[in-house]
C-alpha cells in the first residue's frame, strides 16, 4: 500500500525529535502500548491532543469485561462476543482477546489499578447487556475509566515517558519507501514545544479513540474528533466497518436541541436491576429478547427509538427509584452526581434517557498484531478495527480490546527491533510539500457535518436519508476542493479547521458504508432493509482515500477479516 501524497494544509515542523516509537493517545490503550514499549527498552514518545488523562477512557463508567469469576470462562465470552457482534466478529481475534483478557487484568492491576473488592478481597463482578455471566470489573462504583486513568498516567509519570500534550497529530510521515517515518503535530499553548512539529520515529501507535463529535449528541468528549481515522485515510491505510456505529441506549435526555457530549447513564445500572419504562410506566423491552433491557446494545437502542416513535416522544425513562439512597449514592456516585446537576434525583423520580452516540465499532484495519495495511503503522483501542466486535461491540469489552491488543503491538515492534539488531534505523521522511495538498473546512462547517450526520446516518437510517447526508457532505467536500484548485485559497491552518476537515472524512466514509449496506444487522439499521441478509452482507465493507480523495469502497469476499499486507509478504 502506498501513500496517497495527501496532508493536511499546514506549515512546516519547525522542530522535531527522534525516538523509536511514537504513540498518539493516552487512554488505556494508548499508554499501555506506550509502558510496554518502554519496558522493552525502546525510546518512546506520547503524543495526546489534551491533557493526559482527557480521554475517553476517563469517561467509561461500567466496567472492564474478562472472564476472572467463579464458573465463567474464556470461551464463554467469547461465546457472548460473538452473539453481540452479528455474525461479522473475527473470531480468531475474539478468542485472543478473551484467552488473553485476564491476564491482562490482572497486569492492569499490578500496574496500580484498584478495582472494586467484596468482603473477602475478590474483584466485585457486575452484569451488562449481552453478559450472560457477571463478569464486568468495575472501580469507584461507576468510576473505572477514572482509576484505570489515573493508574496508567501515574506509571507513565513514574518511569518518566515523554510526553507531549495538548497536541493534535496532523499526518504521517513516510519514508521514500513508504514506511512510517513519525508524525506531524501542532502543539497549543506554551510548553517546550509549540507549533508544528514531527517526531520521527520508525514505528507509530495510533491511539486516538473514537470519532463521537460527527454526531450532534454524543456520549464522547470534544476531543473525539477522528483524527486518526482521517490521518490513516491520509496515509494510505484502509479502514473497514466504519458504518456500525454503536449508540448507547441510556444516555441522560437533556432536551432536543442538546449538542456535543452528554451524560452517560451505565449500563451497569440496568446490569444490577433498573428497568426500562414509556411515559405510563410501561416495560417495554420485555418480550422484545429473552435478556429484556439487558439485550445487546443495538436491539435495546432499536427498542426505545421505536417506542419513541410509536408514542411520538422524545425520551423514555430509566427506572432505578427501587435501588434506594445508599445504593445510588455507593455504587453509581458518579451518575447521580450528573442525574442531580441537572435537576434529576433519580432516588425519587426515572430518568429521561435517549440513545446517542457512543462508541465506532470500525476503524483503521488491523492484523492480530495491531498492524495496519501501512508498513510501520499500527491501531489500536477505538481507533482500530481488529475484527473483535464485528457489528456491534458487547458492553465492556472496549477497554479490555484496548489492553490486550496493546500489549500485543508493544511485542511485535519490540520483536522487530530485536530482529534488526542493536543499529536504529533513523527514518528520513520525504520532504514535506511545498504546497497544500488538502484544502481546509471553515470551523462552521462542523456543526453541517454533525447535524448532517444526525439527520441521515443515525440510529434510524435509510436509502434516501443516507443519499441525503452523501450529497450534503459531497457538497461541503467540493467547495473547498474547487476552492483551493481555483484560487489556491483554503481556510486558515488551525485546530478548529484541521477538526472539521476531519470529521469530513470520517463522515463520508461512514455514509459511503451506510449506503452500500442493503440490510439491518447489528448497530446498522437500515428501515428499508430491515432482515439481516447473510448470503450478501456477511462480509466487511474496506474503505481507501484515493490520491484524487475520492473513495474506494470494496467488500471483502466472507467474513473473515483480510489478512493486511504487512502480514501477508511474512506469508
Amino acid at each position: 500500500m502506498t501513500s496517497t501524497g495527501i496532508r493536511l494544509h499546514a506549515p512546516a515542523p519547525g522542530w522535531s525529535i527522534s525516538a523509536d516509537v511514537v504513540v498518539v493517545g493516552s487512554g488505556v490503550a494508548g499508554l499501555t502500548a506506550a509502558l510496554r514499549c518502554e519496558a522493552a527498552g525502546l525510546t518512546t514518545v506520547v503524543v495526546t491532543k489534551a491533557r493526559l488523562d482527557d480521554g475517553s477512557t476517563r469517561w467509561a463508567q461500567g466496567g472492564i469485561a474478562a472472564a476472572l469469576g467463579e464458573g465463567d470462562t474464556p470461551q464463554q465470552h467469547l461465546d457472548d462476543t460473538l452473539v453481540a457482534g452479528a455474525g461479522l466478529c473475527d473470531e480468531d481475534a475474539v478468542r485472543l482477546l478473551v484467552t488473553e483478557g485476564p491476564d491482562a487484568v490482572r497486569r492492569l492491576i499490578s500496574t496500580g489499578a484498584h478495582f472494586d473488592t467484596d468482603d473477602e478481597g475478590g474483584i466485585q463482578l457486575t452484569r451488562e447487556g449481552g453478559h450472560h455471566r457477571r463478569r464486568i470489573a468495575h472501580a469507584g462504583g461507576d468510576a473505572t475509566g477514572a482509576e484505570i486513568s489515573r493508574a496508567l498516567v501515574e506509571a507513565v509519570r513514574a518511569r518518566g515517558l515523554r510526553t507531549i500534550e495538548n497536541a493534535l497529530v496532523l499526518d504521517l510521515l513516510t519514508d521514500a519507501e513508504g514506511r512510517t517515518a513519525g508524525v506531524t503535530l501542532h502543539v497549543m499553548g506554551e510548553g517546550q514545544h509549540d507549533g508544528v512539529g514531527a517526531v520521527h520515529a520508525p514505528a507509530v501507535v495510533l491511539a486516538t479513540g473514537g470519532m463521537g463529535q460527527v454526531y450532534s449528541a454524543t456520549t464522547n468528549p470534544s476531543v473525539s474528533t477522528g483524527d486518526g481515522v482521517a490521518l490513516a485515510l491520509r496515509a494510505g491505510a484502509e479502514v473497514s466497518d466504519l458504518e456500525f456505529v454503536q449508540f448507547h441506549p441510556t444516555v441522560l435526555f437533556l432536551g432536543p436541541d442538546a449538542e456535543g457530549q452528554q451524560p452517560l447513564v451505565s449500563e451497569a445500572v440496568r446490569g444490577e436491576g433498573a428497568h426500562l419504562v414509556d411515559g405510563d410506566g410501561v416495560r417495554f423491552m420485555l418480550g422484545q429478547h429473552e435478556l429484556a433491557e439487558l439485550a445487546p446494545r443495538d436491539i435495546v437502542a432499536k427498542g426505545i427509538t421505536r417506542r419513541m416513535q410509536e408514542q411520538d416522544a422524545e425520551h423514555m425513562f430509566l427506572d432505578a427509584r427501587h435501588f434506594g439512597a445508599d445504593m445510588w449514592e455507593n455504587r453509581f456516585p458518579t451518575i447521580l452526581a450528573a442525574c442531580r446537576a441537572h435537576g434529576i434525583d433519580p432516588v425519587t423520580e426515572p430518568v429521561p434517557v435517549a440513545p446517542a452516540a457512543h462508541y465506532a465499532s470500525g476503524g483503521v484495519r488491523t492484523d492480530s498484531h495491531g498492524r495496519t495495511t501501512v508498513p510501520g503503522l499500527y491501531a489500536c483501542g477505538e481507533v482500530a478495527c481488529t475484527g473483535v466486535h464485528g457489528a456491534n461491540r458487547l458492553a465492556s469489552n472496549s477497554l479490555l480490546e484496548g489492553l490486550v491488543y496493546a500489549e500485543r503491538i508493544a511485542a511485535d515492534i519490540a520483536g522487530d527491533r530485536a530482529a534488526d539488531g542493536p543499529h536504529e534505523r533513523v527514518p528520513a521522511p520525504v520532504e514535506h510539500p511545498a504546497t497544500p495538498a488538502h484544502p481546509l473546512l471553515a470551523p462552521e462547517a462542523r456543526f453541517a457535518i454533525q447535524r448532517t450526520m444526525t439527520e441521515g446516518a443515525g440510529v434510524l437510517r435509510s436509502k434516501e436519508s443516507l443519499e441525503k447526508a452523501a450529497d450534503r457532505l459531497q457538497r461541503l467536500h467540493t467547495e473547498a476542493r474547487d476552492a483551493l484548485d481555483e484560487n489556491g485559497k483554503t481556510a486558515e491552518p488551525g485546530v478548529d479547521t484541521w477538526e472539521a476537515t476531519n470529521l469530513l472524512c470520517v463522515a463520508r466514509v461512514l455514509v459511503a458504508a451506510a449506503l452500500l449496506r442493503e440490510e439491518t444487522r447489528g448497530c446498522h439499521w437500515r428501515e428499508d432493509r430491515s432482515g439481516r441478509d447473510d448470503a450478501n452482507w456477511r462480509r466487511h465493507i474496506v474503505v481507501r482515500l484515493n490520491p484524487d480523495r475520492t473513495l474506494a469502497v470494496r467488500t471483502t469476499d466472507t467474513a473473515d477479516f483480510p489478512p493486511t499486507r504487512q502480514h501477508q509478504q511474512e506469508q
